[in-house]
């Protein structure tokens, strides 16, 4: 008989099946809000991903001469950080990671109608983020983001179609989480949740599924066309080959225009639930706030020909555009009102999640004004493809949207991770923000004015000081934005217990459910008895 001899050192392959164990309960996990955090994660990678890039450029541009890098290697850098802060974190950022986490707790349910489908998602925008990085360890690609043809198609001698198929693939997991929102929001709300006591989150992201589902579609299409012409030379936008360069324009932009809208109306769904909880008081204008939302994913349809003012399309098609874009800041207006009204005579916290809405506030404004001196066409001619469009741009994007995410993200904490983080450093933090994004972004309305065009890595003496103050903010803001990660970190480890409604807050993921939330979200199955934001002032803060 064989003598079997235990290995005393036996007990480390137990804990390393453990850990694949865990590895794998993870990775296959059907529970939202797992995947919600695996959103979390990998999204964060790409935005440090997309932050290298911009501080790498932004040192190119401290000087009027090229001498960092070459024009081509400039172009390579400014094109990655825009396909990969659009595609791999704004689009998904918000819906992907709170989204996913929130929308079945905030309407009463277990889980997302096709869990599935949900995990699905996650591994597509891995697949398309995967062959983002390839992208990235191969060279690059020079088009800038929007991919014009018939640059992407003919002249450029870098890997468009590698960055092409990223976006494309990408695309698909952004369909998937929008039909999948609509779905869920439409059939498994609990008893009593009827569709005016719906959160404002929940009516943001409802809109937002509606431009992912029906907009998407588009951009996905035209983006594989540039593939096929590129492969097969099939003329379909290469004016050489019988194809219509602005043909790519109008399908890039019909989805691109409304994309705005699914990196921003999610954060308006966030900085509603933030502003009502930290200012003890009701929504003022909860119907005009609700179908705003609605109006903004209708009439973003409709305005994607302002960005084409110099493309030569017919004067009357660009009145026409011109007098839309003027509409379509209309329900954003609405939603300012309404917030402002919401502070009004409200016994306000000055939390971290809140000095991230007031920061949202602040630079919203200025983002969304600024956008009607390009949605008219006499002002657009001049500052068209200036560092205008670019402060523009960002004051939307990263004033809006990630400020909105940030305070989503500040707020939510305690309900993701049931740990509290460092709120002296939460409020700190937004406040860096808030002055480094300035900094580096006002600058270049000036710059714009003054002529300056974007995409250019050499420029005239007589901007160097704007530039440099564009730089220093950048760097400013970089450390704003590094600050969280480590408290947030710091948190899961030493930070202390959260209760299960740490600010005081309504509605029934703080109601209703613990922090973090059990595997089924509810012990009980939750009805809904009062209005949303039913605030009396008297809540207390936990925390």
């Amino acid at each position: 008989m064989a003598t079997v001899v235990t290995d005393p050192n036996a007990a480390p392959a137990v804990h390393y099946l453990n850990w694949r164990k865990t590895v794998a309960s993870w990775l296959f996990s059907l529970d939202h809000k797992r995947i919600a955090i695996l959103y979390l994660i990998s999204i964060s990678v790409f935005f440090f991903v997309g932050g290298l890039l911009a501080a790498a450029f932004r040192l190119e541009l401290l000087t009027p001469e090229g001498d960092l890098m070459q024009a081509d290697t400039y172009n390579r850098y400014f094109t990655l950080h825009g396909v990969v802060m659009i595609f791999f974190f704004l689009i998904p950022s918000i819906p992907a990671v709170l989204g996913n986490f929130l929308i079945p707790l905030m309407i009463g349910a277990k889980d997302v109608a096709f869990p599935k489908l949900n995990l699905a998602s996650w591994y597509v925008y891995m697949i398309g983020g995967t062959l983002g990085v390839l992208v990235l360890v191969t060279g690059g690609v020079d088009t800038g983001w929007t991919f014009y043809s018939p640059l992407s198609t003919t002249y450029a001698n870098t890997n468009v179609f590698l960055a092409a198929m990223a976006a494309f693939v990408t695309g698909f997991s952004s369909i998937l989480t929008g039909l999948n929102f609509l779905v869920t929001i439409h059939t498994m709300r609990a008893p009593g949740l009827t569709w005016f006591r719906l959160p404002l989150f929940i009516w943001a992201h409802y809109a937002t599924s509606i431009i992912q589902v029906l907009a998407t579609p588009v951009v996905a299409i035209a983006i594989f066309l540039i593939a096929i012409e590129r492969v097969w030379g099939v003329g379909v936008f290469d004016p050489a080959l019988g194809g219509d360069p602005i043909l790519f324009q109008h399908l890039f932009w019909f989805y691109s225009h409304p994309a705005v809208y699914i990196m921003i109306l999610p954060g308006m769904g966030v900085i509603s639930e933030v502003i009502a909880c930290n200012a003890r008081n009701r929504i003022f204008g909860y119907p005009f706030i609700a179908f705003s939302s609605v109006a903004i994913a209708i009439v973003g349809f409709l305005v994607w020909g302002h960005h084409m003012f110099v493309s030569g399309q017919a004067m009357y098609s660009s009145l026409v555009f011109s007098v839309l874009t003027m509409l379509v800041a209309v329900p954003s207006a609405i939603k300012i009102f309404n917030w402002v009204g919401t502070l009004y005579r409200g016994n306000i916290v000055w939390t971290a999640p809140m000095l991230y809405a007031m920061g949202f506030l602040g630079l919203f404004a200025i983002g969304g004004g600024t956008g009607l001196f390009l949605g008219v066409t006499g002002t657009d001619i001049h500052l068209h493809d200036t560092y205008f469009v670019v402060a523009h741009f960002h004051y939307v994007m990263v004033g809006g949207a990630v400020m909105a995410y940030l305070a989503g993200l500040h707020f939510w904490w305690p309900k993701i991770t049931g740990r509290l983080y460092n709120h002296l450093l939460g409020k700190l933090s937004a406040i860096i923000v808030f002055i480094g994004f300035n900094a580096t972004f006002f600058p270049q309305f000036l710059l714009g004015m003054q002529g300056m065009p974007r995409r250019y890595h050499s420029y005239r003496e007589e901007w160097q000081l704007l530039n440099i103050f564009s730089t220093s903010g950048a760097m400013i803001l970089g450390i704003g934005f590094l600050l969280p990660v480590l408290y947030f970190t710091w948190s899961l480890v030493f930070g202390r217990r959260a209760g299960a409604n740490p600010w005081g807050a309504k509605g029934l993921e703080w109601e209703k459910a613990s922090s973090p939330p059990s595997p089924h979200n509810f012990d009980h199955d939750p009805v809904v008895t009062e209005e949303a934001y039913a605030y009396t002032g008297r809540e207390q803060l936990s925390v």
